[in-house]
């Protein structure tokens, strides 16, 4: 089994799914996926909290139902509404097999694609999905898509419907070898909808989709639900056997944790995986637990690589000393942190890649020692050496000895205490004679500006958390405050990179693509609203090495490229890590059914599980 470019050698052969390295679990004419349960019944409704989301999507609120633009607040999930030409497996690590399309060509050089739509592919108002969709979805994507759909895009050189069924995509040859492999999972759009309709945030018109679901009812920034598609035309393909098996999923949106675990208690919403570790400790004993009415359990996580970390906005000058973000990190104590505020259900993150073989570990190996050094660009000292790790506090939720460290490096980088006003300068500042004098708490720099920094949260509990956090960084002489603000305000600042640090949560796909990391860490995403670059990273080594993450012919070299990737990030301190827990958290009415165990590399529970019937009528949920 070879790798895409290498298969490219069949040119002409049609296959019927692809892999980063060729490696394919489930051979042509397979009739399900293992991780499903090809009979489970239909029915019931679905109502819970989405761990996770993406594109523009808010979990807090939404004010459009275009969910692949940069602007705007859209729901979660409204990519269930429509198909892609294939679809993952998610007990592979990146295996993809044909949805509308029933299979693909690739070109001799590995630069051309040739899908070959399914004939029976309908959007639901009944009219054919043709290859001029698809076409014009691309094409549309790369122009004026979010930047998760328009960055992969940019090599992308032509895209065209050689006939109903037939589209070909091809690109300049300076693509990463496996873009094709996350293009391909990108929603296809109707043309004739969006040549009427504008492709923007500006209306809550539910677009016209082809998928398992359909926008129904919704109440904007209140609740949504997704009715399931009764002829939906691709309900009985292989690749959705099983799956898609809820009458309706409906998410009601809570602007706090707090108001949404009270909706959990009384059964208005069915799961919830739980991210408050108070909560989780505490909080878990209401009678319909003690009763057995909720489950509460853990699954395990997945094996994709994830982070979780505080970014640091570069793109303010007082924030580009990596001395600066150094003392910011050595602020946070973690294990007085874990143990008063997250009841020891957490682990410190020190990686990119975290729980992943791509995280760095030990001294550099010799292909690492190779690759670093024919980087281009400055690289930090600390690359080639033993990974740079956030240190372990003694606990007391002052470390004397990090803090310490934190005023020499803030020393170092010019930032510096200013002497004590005198009384008659207090005099002068008081009646307003003088100019505004520094506060002796705060550091300076040369200029006399005091070294400011604003935690942007959307919620109360990062308050709880953060504060002691910021006690640490004022007590350094950093003036560091909380900003609390609306979900659709943090969702504006964060996209238009208005902020100084924000926190972020992100997993990636088992086998990262160039495309998908280029949208973290890449200078060419510096400067592209919305995409998740939050710290402004703007490296030639970096971007070297996505180019040569993008060329890994083998998971081998790719694992060396992305260690050495990781060991250049930890280095410049682009990212605080912060912690990670090992397991999802999950509560639930046990009124569901689902097989056993969960898959390696997703854990999609709307899809995946069904609503039992009998279940439901034993906890009066019938």
């Amino acid at each position: 089994m070879l790798p895409l470019r290498a298969r490219a050698l069949e040119a002409g052969v049609p296959l019927h799914g692809m892999s980063a390295f060729g490696d394919l679990k489930y051979a042509p004419g397979f009739t399900h996926f293992d991780y499903v349960n090809p009979e489970a019944p239909k029915g019931g409704m679905f109502n819970f909290s989405p761990p996770n989301w993406g594109f523009n999507q808010n979990v807090l609120s939404f004010n459009t139902l275009n969910s692949f633009v940069r602007t705007g607040d859209a729901p979660p999930r409204m990519e269930m509404c429509f198909d892609s030409l294939m679809t993952r497996s998610l007990d592979e690590p990146d295996a993809v097999y044909g949805l509308l399309a029933e299979s693909v060509t690739i070109s001799g050089d590995g630069n051309a694609f040739t899908f070959r739509l399914r004939p029976e592919a309908r959007f639901h108002d009944g009219t054919p999905l043709t290859a001029e969709d698809v076409a014009f979805t691309y094409k549309l994507f790369k122009e004026k898509g979010h930047p998760s759909l328009l960055l992969p895009l940019t090599e992308m050189t032509d895209a065209l419907a050689l006939s109903e069924h037939d589209f070909y995509i091809a690109f300049n040859g300076k693509q990463a070898s496996r873009t094709i492999l996350d293009i391909v999972l990108f929603p296809i759009l109707s043309k004739a909808f969006f040549t009427e309709n504008p492709f923007d945030s500006s209306q809550l018109k539910p677009p016209l989709g082809s998928g398992p679901y359909r926008v129904g009812r919704f109440s904007a920034g209140q609740s949504i639900e997704y009715e399931r598609v009764d002829d939906y035309w691709g309900r009985d393909l292989p690749v959705n056997r099983g799956l898609n098996n809820f009458d309706r999923i409906r998410i009601e949106f809570y602007r706090d944790r707090n108001a949404g675990f009270e909706a959990f208690k009384k059964g208005n919403v069915h799961y919830r995986q739980e991210f408050t570790s108070r909560l989780w400790a505490q909080d878990y004993d209401f009678p319909a637990v003690t009763d057995k009415k909720v489950v509460k359990r853990e699954f395990p996580n997945e094996l994709n690589p994830s982070m979780q970390a505080w970014a640091v906005n570069q793109r303010r000058e007082r924030f580009r000393d990596p001395r600066i973000r150094e003392a910011i990190a050595l602020c946070f104590d973690f294990e007085w942190t874990n143990r008063n505020l997250f009841y020891d259900a957490y682990e410190r993150s020190q990686s990119t890649f975290e729980r992943s073989a791509y995280k760095a570990e030990g001294a550099p190996s010799p292909e690492e020692v190779e690759l670093l050094a024919r980087l281009p660009g400055e690289i930090p000292q600390e690359a080639f050496g033993e990974p740079v790790t956030m240190p372990e506090s003694d606990g007391s939720g002052r470390d004397r000895k990090l803090l310490q460290r934190a005023s020499e490096l803030l020393a170092q980088a010019g930032w510096v205490r200013p002497e004590a006003p005198s009384l008659w300068e207090r005099g002068l500042n008081l009646v307003g004679l003088g100019e505004q004098l520094p506060d002796p708490q705060f550091v300076v720099n040369r200029e006399g500006r005091q070294l400011t920094l604003e935690l942007l949260v959307h919620d109360d509990v990062f308050v709880r958390v953060y504060s002691p956090f910021v006690e640490n960084l004022r007590a350094v002489g950093i003036a560091a405050t909380i900003r609390m603000v609306d979900p659709s305000q943090y969702q504006a600042r964060i996209n238009d990179f208005d902020f100084d640090m924000v926190v972020i949560a992100a997993s990636f796909s088992a086998t990262p693509t160039r495309d998908e990391l280029q949208r973290f860490c890449h200078s060419r995403a510096a400067d592209i609203p919305g995409t998740r670059n939050l710290p402004g990273t703007k490296s030639e080594a970096v971007d070297a090495l996505l180019d040569e993450a993008g060329r890994a012919e083998t998971r081998d070299r790719l694992t060396v490229v992305l260690r050495v990737l990781d060991r250049v990030l930890r280095a410049r301190r682009d990212w605080i890590p912060n912690w990670h827990a090992a397991n999802h958290r999950a509560a639930y009415w046990d009124m569901f059914g689902f097989k056993e165990p969960k898959p390696d590399y997703g854990f999609p529970v709307e899809a995946m599980w069904w609503y039992d019937e009998e279940k439901a009528k034993a906890i009066g949920k019938g």
